[in-house]
């Protein structure tokens, strides 16, 4: 399921507070996906990582109480209490077995020992795929049939809206635009430490903006997607120089649409994240009569990344002329 997909069915899964399980290869955001939910419900969220718990970390420790003479279990105190959240078990396949069957009564009862888990409260894991040569255990089959399962797949087209909405530098937009297959290139027969992930494509975002010398930017980049990667995307970033002013073009001032292919790439993710930070009618009117100079793909490309965005250009005298232009491509 696209992530998109996944957002809209989790999200009504917590509505009915029903448990369900997101399976997905390393480093495609499902942990994100299951924070942003809880932040656009405008609820709690609480992060276990299971894989560094023991069995008595879910269940407490038994004390011994001395008005009813027997031994009662003292539940964690990361556990919720009150209110609504989701409570996310991540990595639960990587945990022990013991821990796994502590989360049994949890996932299924809603509660475990002495806690019980507030109503307001929904429950959701993930994990990767035993296929992904990571540590992970077998789930058994009574604990799988507590969740409903959902696997998460990558999308360029998604992540791209992601992208913006998080500010992410436009080389990195403009260099997964052109080559796609770059977002994601993970093989699990692979000794490689480093691959591309919508994860590791972040890290590079955050190298981008680090204050270090561009060789060590390199290394840095390297580490991050691969030795590769970090060339081809060192690469294309010097297309930077081949790009007009954006900030001209915006203004309306007459400018040059460049050749290259790569460029061109470029220069549509730049027009997009300048636009975002202030989408007013006469940047869009500017920015819709540069469009229609530039190839139809890209054209088409630039205004349907900022509608998806959800910038609105349709009551602009510039917008029915630039439908009429591209109107072939649209249908």
């Amino acid at each position: 399921m696209r992530s998109k997909e996944i957002t809209q069915t989790l999200g009504a899964l917590v509505q009915q507070k029903l448990p369900a399980f997101l399976w997905g290869a390393p480093g495609i955001g499902k942990s994100s996906i299951v924070r942003q939910i809880a932040e656009t419900k405008q609820i709690g969220f609480i992060d276990l990582r299971l894989s560094l718990m023991d069995p008595t970390d879910l269940k407490g420790i038994p004390f011994y109480e001395n008005k009813a003479h027997q031994a009662v279990w003292a539940p964690p105190s990361f556990l919720p209490r009150e209110g609504e959240g989701i409570l996310f078990l991540d990595e639960l396949n990587t945990a022990a077995p013991s821990v796994q069957a502590s989360a049994y009564q949890l996932i299924l009862d809603r509660k475990v020992g002495e806690y019980e888990l507030p109503e307001g409260w929904a429950i959701v894991a993930a994990g990767n795929r035993e296929n992904d040569r990571g540590v992970v255990y077998r789930m058994p089959l009574p604990l799988a049939n507590r969740f409903i399962h959902l696997e998460m797949d990558v999308h360029v087209e998604d992540w791209r809206q992601w992208a913006y909405r998080r500010g992410i530098d436009e080389r990195i937009i403009g260099y997964i635009s052109a080559r796609n297959e770059v977002l994601f290139n993970f093989d699990p027969a692979s000794d490689a430490k480093s691959f591309p992930t919508p994860r590791s494509w972040e890290f590079v975002h955050g190298i981008l903006q680090a204050d270090m010398p561009p060789a060590l930017a390199m290394n840095a980049i390297a580490g991050a997607v691969g030795e590769e990667h970090a060339v081809a995307f060192t690469a294309f970033a010097k297309v930077m120089h081949l790009l007009p002013d954006t900030d001209a073009v915006l203004r309306g001032e007459s400018t040059d649409v460049p050749e290259d292919l790569n460029a061109l790439y470029a220069l549509s993710s730049a027009l997009v994240s300048k636009t975002l930070k202030s989408p007013t009618d006469e940047r869009l009117q500017h920015l819709l009569d540069y469009t229609r100079k530039l190839p139809p793909e890209f054209a088409v490309l630039t205004v349907q990344d900022l509608q998806q965005n959800g910038v609105t250009m349709d009551h602009l005298d510039a917008y029915g002329a630039w439908v009429e232009a591209f109107a072939y491509l649209l249908t």
